[in-house]
């Protein structure tokens, strides 16, 4: 299919982090844009901000008429999208041509240099971080991530055509979608059990990604990914190493081992052990992509992070408030082994609203164990997002089994009340459902207090 043959493109799901993206890549294409989404957000009031018509209520009625030609109009669905959503099933019965985020970002990356980044934690991480060095090594390219980017201050960043950085992402195996060139896996952790059944079915999706790869040494694998490929890690004998890390202000320095030499004095200064992997093999693949060591040591330094990814929202000397995106068991695990890194013997409050009631009962166990750690529980109630909810799965009985010394269920009416009651010298938010519009209210209040 040629995306060219269009003129019009409407998305049903706009609002997404990765369907805003390719909105406003169309829309810098001189395409007409439009699109639908339940809920109005910041992301959305960016691309109307652009000119892009978006709608918020599910009637056909709403479509602009220029939309209503299938001859000129193409259709890009999120896989979240329910069947039932009537503007989806307006362009079905009249024969548009409808297809999902995913099979899109293949064909955009289809004649450009594919640089796709795969795992089931670190995805967004490692994209905006391998954006940040190809772009600051003045390399032609676009990025999709799966976040807003701190140095951007967006999700697309795009000054040429030469490559495309991407998140390749295993939810509904979207990933076999793409043609990498040079990829990438951080991680395969059991997760979207709901759409692969089992552990082994994902671990065989990953593997059928790794085998969309030229060559094997065009796939860089984490040391904790069982598959052939160039090896990467932090303190390890891999192909590409960080070796005699210090910590000074904050700022990570160590010296990245590679299979040619070693590069010393490298600074990055995102905190967190699993963020320090991701920027190894985003240098790895940079370096791989031909860019200057020297411009890749200096981007490097001044990568400033992405929303929601361990995120300062108060830092002083007496209280921090971190926001995370952590909504899986190992991320959680994650943050709470960045903050025992930075705040050691600290006590901690943790904020979680878990994500999907199938996640929430495929790893209720993990999730436990993970949240026990922390010295105060909140629990919000689960964010259904896509799905019905599943008798028996809730937040109440997910909190009976957190042996945490104190922890709460609570609604998010209470939940700043109940923030301001605990003397807690960190605390962190954590989920990847709407907890994040709460932020700002518990930050203001907080400040106040």
């Amino acid at each position: 299919m040629n995306l060219n043959s269009f003129d019009n493109i409407y998305f049903i799901g706009v609002g997404g982090i990765g369907m805003s993206a390719l909105a406003n890549y169309f829309h810098k294409k001189n395409k007409k844009v439009s699109g639908y989404d339940k809920t109005q957000t910041n992301i959305t009031d960016s691309l109307i901000s652009m000119g892009i018509e978006i709608v918020f209520r599910d009637d056909y009625f709403s479509i602009s008429k220029e939309f209503t030609n299938p001859e000129s109009t193409l259709v890009i669905i999120t896989p979240a999208i329910p069947k039932s959503n009537s503007i989806l099933n307006f362009f079905k019965s009249r024969g548009f041509k409808i297809i999902k985020r995913a099979e899109a970002l293949g064909l955009i990356t289809n004649n450009t240099k594919c640089l796709a980044i795969a795992g089931t934690h670190g995805k967004t991480t490692t994209t905006s971080i391998l954006a940040h060095l190809m772009f600051e090594s003045n390399q032609k390219g676009t990025a999709f991530i799966g976040g807003i980017s701190e140095n951007y201050k967006s999700n697309f960043i795009h000054n040429g055509c030469d490559f495309t950085v991407v998140e390749a992402d295993e939810f509904d195996k979207s990933f076999l979608e793409l043609k990498p060139d040079l990829a990438c896996i951080t991680s395969i952790d059991a997760d979207h059990l709901d759409i692969y059944g089992n552990e082994t079915k994902l671990n065989n999706a990953f593997k059928e990604f790794s085998d969309l790869l030229p060559t094997k040494n065009k796939l860089f694998v984490h040391d904790s990914v069982n598959l052939p490929g160039v090896s990467y890690g932090v303190g390890t004998s891999t192909d590409y190493s960080a070796q005699n890390l210090s910590i000074h202000n904050g700022t990570y320095i160590f010296d990245l081992k590679t299979p040619k030499t070693i590069f010393k004095g490298l600074k990055f200064l995102i905190p967190g052990k699993h963020n320090l992997s991701n920027a190894v093999v985003a240098f790895a693949m940079a370096l791989e992509s031909g860019c200057n060591a020297i411009n890749l040591r200096s981007a490097l330094e001044s990568y400033r992070g992405v929303e929601r990814r361990f995120t300062y929202k108060i830092k002083t000397n007496d209280f921090v408030f971190i926001d995370d995106y952590a909504h899986h068991p190992k991320e959680i695990d994650a943050v709470r082994n960045t903050i025992n890194e930075i705040y050691p013997d600290k006590k901690t409050t943790a904020v979680f609203q878990p994500h999907l009631f199938t996640r929430t009962k495929d790893f209720a166990d993990e999730f436990a164990v993970s949240l026990s750690k922390f010295d105060t529980v909140l629990l919000l109630d689960i964010y259904a997002a896509r799905e019905l909810p599943i008798q028996g799965v809730t937040s109440k009985w997910l909190l009976h089994k957190i042996n945490a010394k104190k922890k709460k269920l609570v609604t998010k009416d209470k939940l700043i009340k109940t923030i301001l009651k605990i003397d807690n010298p960190v605390l962190v938010t954590m989920g990847a459902g709407d907890i994040d519009a709460e932020v700002k209210s518990i930050t203001k209040s907080l400040q106040n207090e």
